[in-house]
């Protein structure tokens, strides 16, 4: 089980992975695709989850931000 800013997973005795974001369920990689996420998941969780999640910056975010509806 692994733990990374908001994001979660758990392997489950079939070996499946589920991984969560802040509590909710994102995704549920099952066969290949879960040992493939296993074997990187020790390098960056934080990146990893977030990039197999597809919950990932985009780069609009400043943009977004700068926006008149956004400001304070």
């Amino acid at each position: 089980m692994g733990r990374a800013e908001g994001f979660d997973y758990i392997t489950r005795a079939d070996g499946s992975v589920v991984i969560t974001h802040h509590g909710r369920s994102a995704t549920t990689l099952r066969g290949g695709r879960a040992a493939e996420f296993l074997a990187e998941v020790d390098d960056d969780p934080q990146q990893v989850m977030a990039r197999w999640t597809g919950n990932y910056r985009r780069g609009n975010e400043r943009t977004a931000r700068q926006h008149p509806r956004n400001r304070g």
